[in-house]
């Protein structure tokens, strides 16, 4: 990678950059691939370069009909952890999380993973058992997870509060240590630089109208910028996977709805981990830059939009200032929407479909990119051998069958 002196960087500064070498090539399509992979996001990428570095598979293509991290994995708020309470759900985040780990020096890419550490609230005595519950089961599955009582919380997390006279006392909560943030834009690039290294076709402002096939295989796709032949399509484009399924009539158990978040004005260094809270229905972190990063739950409705409702928005606010009652004179900069798939378990799929060739990897609800170089890393293995492996078996769309469903609704906390 070609290394700039300080001067160079200025002038490339004021002549917008256009000297930059590119960080990944920009190609024509060719005519055919060995797979492709609809979804530029942190999951398609990641599927991507995992495919080529653990599966020799580099003659590939990502598909993005936008521009590559310009969908969710540019519209989330970067929260990292594994503590979900079943088995199957902790194997599959808390092999994100191991990735996770050492992504960075891996990619040789900075995506300023930061290990602050993650706290889940407890506010009455049934959620702290439940918490308390989901601690231990934690610890049966290697998940690092500890109970803190209400004054070892304040300690952890100086500027909460923990007064007994408020609406929603803070009674204790779970830490997971290894939790944190990171950088969405930085593992994207990190994935793309990486994938295109090997050979991977990275096809940006590409649109996929249609997806092709002959008794019951797959052939190629129809995209805006002509016919692409290929024995192997895998869709992994969160908040529209119904949409993509469709095209071959094959119908998912998943909703979409929008998930909104924002951020407030920058200020000094105040919040020193992740605190999320259910009974109140709100999560905040403090970015480097210094602006709080908070959000809540869905919004009601079903929709394709990127724009929530402001009743969402007023919601968090109230439970943000019955925490922190610190940021009530803080001014809110910005709100923005992703879209989200929805499982009636609130645990994904990751599946081969009925049409030979077609994978799906979605449903992921709010809990997308916390996974996603375990998603992208499972989802490579069951594309490359055409059967899952012993992570992402308990979520192929079977267990909508035979009922062995894995519920994660409480475990998936304020929503993300």
């Amino acid at each position: 990678m070609k290394r700039y002196s300080a001067l160079e960087l200025i002038r490339q500064g004021l002549t917008g950059h256009r000297g930059w070498d590119r960080v990944w090539r920009k190609p024509e399509p060719k005519e055919s691939y060995d797979a492709v992979i609809i979804g530029g996001g942190g999951h398609g990428l990641a599927t991507a370069y995992y495919l080529a570095k653990l599966h020799g598979m580099t003659n590939i293509a990502v598909i993005e009909k936008g521009w590559i991290g310009g969908g969710n994995s540019g519209r989330n708020t970067t929260i990292i952890r594994s503590n979900y309470l079943f088995d199957e759900s902790a194997a599959i985040y808390n092999h994100a999380l191991n990735l996770w780990k050492g992504l960075g020096q891996e990619l040789n890419f900075n995506i300023m993973m930061s290990h602050r550490g993650v706290l889940n609230l407890a506010h009455d005595e049934g959620e702290m058992r439940q918490l308390k519950r989901r601690v231990e089961a934690n610890r049966l599955n290697g998940v690092d997870s500890e109970w803190l009582d209400a004054k070892e919380v304040k300690n952890f997390c100086p500027s909460i509060n923990i007064s007994g006279d408020i609406r929603y006392p803070v009674l204790g909560g779970t830490l997971q240590r290894s939790g944190g943030v990171n950088r969405h834009d930085g593992v994207v690039w990190g994935y793309a630089r990486a994938a295109d290294a090997m050979g991977v076709d990275i096809l940006q402002q590409t649109e996929v109208t249609g997806i092709l096939t002959d008794s019951g295989q797959i052939t190629g796709v129809e995209t805006t910028r002509g016919t692409i032949r290929t024995p192997k399509v895998a869709s992994v484009t969160a908040g529209h996977t119904s949409v993509m399924a469709k095209m071959l009539d094959i119908r998912l158990p998943v909703e979409s709805h929008p998930l909104q978040a924002l951020v407030s004005e920058p200020i000094k260094p105040v919040l020193n981990c992740v605190v999320m809270s259910n009974a109140v229905h709100v999560y905040c972190s403090q970015s480097d830059k210094g602006e709080l990063v908070i959000g809540a739950g869905i919004d009601a409705q079903l929709s394709y939009t990127q724009r929530g409702n402001l009743d969402i928005i007023e919601h968090q606010m109230a439970s943000l200032m019955e925490l922190f009652p610190i940021f009530s004179r803080l001014r809110m900069m910005r709100q923005w929407g992703g879209i989200v798939d929805v499982c009636p378990d609130a645990s994904p799929i990751i599946t081969k479909t009925p049409v030979k060739g077609f994978y799906v990897n979605g449903g992921w609800g709010t809990g997308g990119w916390k996974a996603t170089p375990g998603s992208g890393h499972v989802f490579a293995d069951l594309i490359a051998k055409d059967e899952p492996n012993r992570i992402a078996a308990p979520f192929t769309m079977d267990r909508f069958v035979s009922g062995a469903l894995v519920a994660e609704h409480g475990a998936a906390a304020v929503a993300h």
